[in-house]
């Protein structure tokens, strides 16, 4: 699981992602073990970001369950595995941080 977290670091890291956050949620009942959020420079950036993690993580072997994208915010479901691509008015509006954080106490 680390290795994976790690390659998805490194895709949204050398492509410019900010701010890269890996939540683990494994012993906390949630829907996944992981939560991976990363903040996109803009729109145009959110959406390069979320084609650069459909190329390389297919290329590592990750299958995708589900992608949900906008400009704004793309999550994209890897079955143990959430990522959130969002512009950063949305990642403040929603701070998921925050929420996440609330399910480990």
């Amino acid at each position: 699981m680390e290795n994976r977290i790690e390659k998805i670091k490194e895709v949204l890291d050398t492509h410019k992602a900010e701010d890269i956050t890996a939540i683990d949620l494994a012993d906390q009942g949630y829907i996944v073990d992981y939560v991976v959020i990363a903040t996109a420079l803009n729109n145009k950036h959110s959406i390069a970001l979320l084609n650069h993690l459909r190329t390389d993580l297919k290329n590592a072997g990750e299958e995708f369950v589900r992608i949900e994208e906008d400009e704004n915010w793309s999550v994209i479901d890897l079955g143990d595995i959430l990522i959130h691509i969002m512009v950063q008015e949305h990642r403040e509006k929603y701070n998921l941080e925050e929420f996440l954080s609330e399910l480990k106490q």
